[in-house]
């Protein structure tokens, strides 16, 4: 299990292990979003304790990415990574016994801290695994198991809660799970090497992080612009369905049914996008213009969400949602372009940066949109406000931040990204 260099198979297989993580992450997360109102009747909630209690889980998961980031770069993925899955599968578990608020929130809490190993961790291990040319598709294809999460709780989820209640949902959903460590320990190598020639050895020593080193242009360009994308995915996550149900006149199963249609389209669009750009760059494209490129195309494609809510015809306007969906081309390529651009020993505390900026948006999103329809009577100018700020995410990529260059030695100094 000692491997300096892995397989191809191996590597691939941890992708796939990536993957069902992801998509378990997402079941969790969201599992209590359509138990609500079976916890709101258990507990009598006001919708200030309801709000406070799905809010909950996002307090322990923001403030948790730059620590985990850290963690991510400096410890054995190996058992970082498995030790933080079972935290979040015991967490969702143990949150079924719950019979005070107090004691579900706290549960809801330890379910941020594990989960926030995904993205920083994910990203780390795929910036291991890949040369540069090559991280597209797998970073892609790890995320695309959020959205797919998305799509199996929209079915899934409330099949359970009728069948046996939230607690015994909560559970199962969560000591499942941990039947997922069991290939992870199996199939995740206990030394790691890189396949890049040009990073260094994870296991070698990283140098002290310092505010010069980590705080750049870059990495601001990076926090921007994935602000930007998570804005308006936290929109279509958060309001899609309701919207639907509202102005279309849907029943909530069809509402669900054409919501996790659009869910999937952005996730199945991950991995292509990623492929396309790998598959240009091996042919010789230049990199950072080939990837900045599809995500700049890719964010365009969000003004289809504004010719969404114009249309008169549903069917149209689940076609035009579908098309505002194709942003997801966008998102192997984001995180390849930070594993490129972020010094080969911060990728992880790089990451967990990025994905702070990008719950930001996600506490702020929500919000935003239920202020405007409060203020405006409708549901257009909250989706219009999503493709705008996605649009600005454009020149925070393109012009904030500049060339990708790999960091050839980590124990040479020169400019991370210049």
């Amino acid at each position: 299990m000692d491997v300096s260099n892995p397989s191809h198979k191996r590597r691939w297989s941890i992708v796939g292990l990536l993957f069902t993580a992801s998509l378990i992450n997402y079941l969790d997360r969201a599992a209590i979003s359509f138990a609500l109102p079976l916890i709101s009747r258990d507990f009598q909630l006001t919708s200030t304790t309801k709000g406070m209690l799905l809010s909950s889980f996002f307090w322990s998961y923001a403030l948790m990415q730059v620590p985990i980031g850290w963690c991510v770069d400096r410890f054995n993925l190996r058992w970082l990574y498995g030790g933080a899955f079972a935290l979040w599968s015991l967490a969702q578990g143990l949150a079924g016994l719950a019979h005070k608020l107090q004691a579900l929130i706290g549960f809801r809490v330890l379910l941020g801290i594990g989960e926030s190993i995904y993205l920083p961790g994910g990203s780390k291990i795929v910036s291991v695994l890949f040369s540069r040319q090559a991280r597209g598709l797998p970073s892609g294809l790890f995320d695309f198991g959020t959205r797919t999460g998305l799509v199996l709780e929209g079915i899934l989820v409330p099949w359970l809660l009728m069948r046996y209640g939230w607690r015994r949902t909560f559970l199962l959903l969560g000591f499942a799970a941990l039947v997922w460590i069991i290939p992870w320990l199996w199939i995740y190598p206990r030394r790691l090497g890189v396949v890049d020639a040009h990073l260094p050895s994870p296991r070698s020593p990283a140098p002290p992080v310092a505010g010069s080193r980590i705080f750049n242009r870059n990495l601001l360009g990076i926090c921007l612009g994935f602000f930007c994308f998570d804005y308006y995915w936290y929109v279509l996550v958060t309001w899609l369905p309701d919207y639907l149900v509202t102005v279309r006149h849907l029943n909530i199963v069809q509402a669900g049914f054409y919501a996790s249609l659009v869910f999937f389209t952005f996730g199945i669009s991950e991995p292509i996008g990623g492929s396309i750009a790998d598959t240009l760059i091996h042919r010789g494209w230049d990199e950072a213009s080939t990837r900045k490129g599809i995500v700049s195309v890719a964010f365009a494609l969000g003004v289809f969400l504004i010719a969404a809510m114009h249309v008169a015809d549903n069917r149209m306007a689940i076609g035009l949602l579908m098309g505002a969906s194709l942003v997801g081309l966008s998102t192997g390529n984001l995180l390849a372009i930070l594993q490129s651009c972020a010094p080969a020993e911060q990728v992880g505390i790089w990451t967990g940066a990025e994905n702070f900026a990008g719950n930001l948006a996600g506490m702020i999103a929500p919000l935003a949109v239920g202020f405007l329809i409060t203020w405006r009577g409708s549901y257009l100018p909250g989706f219009e406000l999503a493709a705008i700020v996605l649009l600005l995410g454009v020149p925070a990529y393109c012009f904030v931040l500049t060339d990708l260059e790999p960091r050839l030695s980590a124990r040479r100094p020169r400019a991370n990204c210049p």
